[in-house]
């Protein structure tokens, strides 16, 4: 049974055996739990595997997971640390993407609703089910109708008309006392409907760990730097760890490129088959209520979101042209008045200023290259190419659809390497998603934790970014209970929680820790002493001496003035 054939429940693999959980998988396959992402660089040598997949963003580690679940020896690599492109700079969003509605693209929204459903079932702790509201204005009346039909075909293509997740319309009474900070003059009315929301980094990771616990070797810092071929065919990658610059070859019987903006480098690639567009979010003070808000903007009609995240609000994102070196992507001055202008049309009492922004991050999105178009009207289908040296290239594509389009890779994979093995990750638990009932689970943990003397937002997020594996955090508590206590007053991370990712989570430097592994570095102003006090704490974990203290400290530092002065 393959992973394209709708919403399925459960998957047969060979021998007839039924999986439904991680557990079961580790089972049947024989898998070996571990509790560490070890990153070990010599896995890569001197063996030719199956696959070599080249991107740790969302579709390597999908592509990844799914090829090692089949019983494909399976690498991964990526240049930088897993998810440290676009994958760690998106909305947050697991959506159908209800502008797609207007644009008429509708296979792509039923795919990404599909997804959606499908990604709130396997992973409860790592998707979260978020209501958003569209505000009406009298001066769009007109436009009111449009929104219901298109809010009617939204909840039509992933099969939710009879669900909670279905939409709603508000007066506008109603809809000022569900968003009090809104501008009520002028509103005539509202309207509410369903989506979900994510940490986007720790969603990769924890494929990542699962490709790694299937069997699969994965190693962040070790970038491709060129292609071996014979006759013309790619049969592996030269490949540098980062951390040391020893250099190996990689065989593999497929490559696939999943580099995301750097698709453009891909020896073979033509760059005209692209366009990079950058989105910049930005990240400001609370707003009440949990409910986010979708907008238009009055500058040039695209879509903006108001998103409660951590704590704190997410706005984005913008939609510009980039032809520049991804590694250069930021937030300039003229993405943040567009951000704040736009903001601050639909706020009421509140009104934004430029010392209200915590922090903010810029990413590419890779889209059709097709001219004479505005970026936010491209489309976001996903495609797969395959180059003259046999190379495969993943192009495009939303993170919410990630899974769906993997499968496809693997399924192409497959036909090349004359095997059939058939794709599990259409009904499996995540990795790291709790073994009974999520509800009963979630109430234990709340009891659990509450014994130890957290807070509700505590535990509350050490569900949403560990899953099961809360439990071991727990325990390191029972041990230790100063480890209970948060890191930085204003944010609801616990040190306990720090010290499980520098144990546990392949981090390489601080900046891992703080933007990727959680999102301390986007969500805080940090002063300079409490960087060097985060840094000490995790220095024996990792082995800093005080010398690589000081060279992490200062790249963070540095990379958070930069933003500082843009803004």
């Amino acid at each position: 049974m393959y992973c394209q054939s709708g919403d399925i429940l459960h998957v047969r693999i060979v021998g007839g055996a039924s999986v439904t959980s991680w557990e079961s998988v580790q089972e049947v396959w024989g898998i070996k739990a571990i509790t560490t992402m070890q990153r070990r660089f010599s896995d890569l040598k001197n063996k030719t595997f199956d696959l070599l997949v080249v991107g740790g963003g969302i579709y390597g580690a999908w592509t990844a997971y799914d090829a090692a679940l089949r019983g494909l020896s399976t690498a991964l690599i990526d240049r930088g640390d897993w998810a440290g492109g676009t994958s760690s700079a998106s909305t947050k969003l697991i959506h159908g993407g209800l502008r797609y509605v207007a644009q008429g693209h509708f296979g792509l929204v039923r795919k990404s609703l599909n997804e959606r459903q499908r990604l709130m079932r396997l992973c409860p702790h790592r998707v979260e089910a978020l209501r958003f509201g569209v505000p009406v204005y009298r001066k769009d009346r007109l436009a009111s109708w449009r929104l219901r039909l298109g809010l009617s075909i939204y909840d039509l293509l992933g099969s939710i008309a009879g669900s909670e997740a279905r939409h709603e319309r508000l007066s506008a009474e109603a809809f000022a006392r569900r968003f009090p900070w809104l501008r009520v003059t002028d509103l005539d009315s509202g309207w509410v409907y369903g989506d979900a929301q994510t940490d986007d980094a720790r969603f990769v990771l924890e494929l990542v760990d699962g490709a790694l616990a299937a069997g699969a070797v994965a190693v962040n810092y070790c970038g491709a730097i060129a292609y071996e071929e014979r006759h013309g065919r790619v049969t592996g990658v030269i490949v540098k760890d980062q951390v040391t610059g020893e250099q190996t070859p990689v065989h593999a019987r497929c490559v696939v490129n999943a580099t995301g903006a750097w698709v453009k480098d891909a020896p073979g690639f033509s760059p005209k088959a692209c366009r990079l567009c950058k989105g910049v979010h930005l990240i400001l003070p609370r707003l009440p209520g949990r409910d986010a808000l979708l907008f238009f903007s009055e500058t040039d009609g695209r879509v903006i979101f108001l998103v409660p995240w951590y704590g704190l609000t997410l706005l984005g994102t913008t939609d510009t042209d980039y032809a520049g070196n991804p590694e250069d992507v930021d937030v300039e001055r003229e993405d943040v008045d567009y951000l704040l202008r736009s903001a601050n049309r639909v706020l009421g009492s509140v009104q934004w200023r430029e010392e209200d922004i915590l922090g903010g991050f810029a990413g590419l999105r890779v889209l059709k290259g097709k001219q004479g178009l505005a970026p936010s009207a491209l489309s976001r289908e996903w495609t797969l190419k395959e180059l003259n040296n046999g190379v495969l290239v993943s192009v495009g594509g939303k993170f919410t659809s990630a899974r769906y389009d993997a499968a496809a890779i693997v399924d192409k994979v497959c036909r090349k390497l004359g095997v059939r093995r058939p794709c599990m990750t259409a009904g499996l638990a995540f990795p790291w998603a709790p073994d009974q009932n999520y509800s009963e689970w979630l109430r234990n943990s709340v009891e659990r934790g509450r014994n130890l003397g957290l807070g509700a937002e505590e535990i509350r997020w050490l569900g949403f970014r560990h899953g099961r594996r809360i439990e071991e955090i727990f325990q390191s508590i029972e041990r230790n209970n100063a480890l209970g206590s948060r890191a930085l007053s204003d944010l609801p991370f616990i040190v306990a929680d720090l010290f499980h990712c520098a144990r546990n989570e392949m981090i390489v430097h601080l900046d891992d820790l703080l933007r990727r592994r959680s999102p301390l570095l986007v969500l805080h102003r940090f002063s300079p002493d409490e960087m060097e006090a985060i840094a000490a704490d995790i220095a024996p974990i990792l082995e800093w001496d005080k010398a690589r203290q000081r060279l992490e400290i200062g790249k963070c530092l540095d990379s958070f003035l930069r933003f500082r002065k843009r803004v």
